[in-house]
């Protein structure tokens, strides 16, 4: 009987490098927050990993010129520009206040995720010993 890392450690893994990615966006922002014409981004979370699962909903292409994305599905982990809840007169859109919100919350679920990966090895490694 072979362990599969994969069916083992689930999205996890792939979750880690979302939220590593994110929180450097999230800094980008906080360290432009001054920046005349910055345009705030982030990642849509939820997309990217429906698609990781596979389970993104295709894109309906209803127009002979639309550009299909890739493999028909929606894009995912990419960065979008994020919409200001306050215009700001020199075109920044950054609002500190909800970019530390979010980077916050986004330290804390990159924590849940490595205390989860971590359990997951410490059994792998009781499986292994016969523990």
């Amino acid at each position: 009987m072979s362990i599969s890392f994969d069916s083992a450690l689930g999205i996890h893994p792939y979750a880690l490098s979302l939220w590593s990615r994110r929180a450097e966006l999230l800094a980008a922002n906080l360290a432009n927050a001054d920046t005349p014409d910055y345009k705030a981004r982030d990642i849509d979370f939820k997309t990217a990993l429906q698609q990781a699962q596979g389970t993104a909903l295709p894109l309906q292409v209803t127009h002979a010129k639309h550009l299909p994305s890739a493999a028909g599905q929606l894009p995912g982990g990419e960065a979008l520009y994020r919409v200001p809840l306050q215009a700001s007169i020199d075109g920044n859109t950054v609002d500190s206040q909800v970019e530390h919100g979010k980077f916050m919350q986004n330290a804390l679920q990159y924590q849940a995720s490595l205390h989860f990966l971590s359990g997951s090895f410490k059994g792998l490694r009781s499986a292994l010993k016969g523990e």
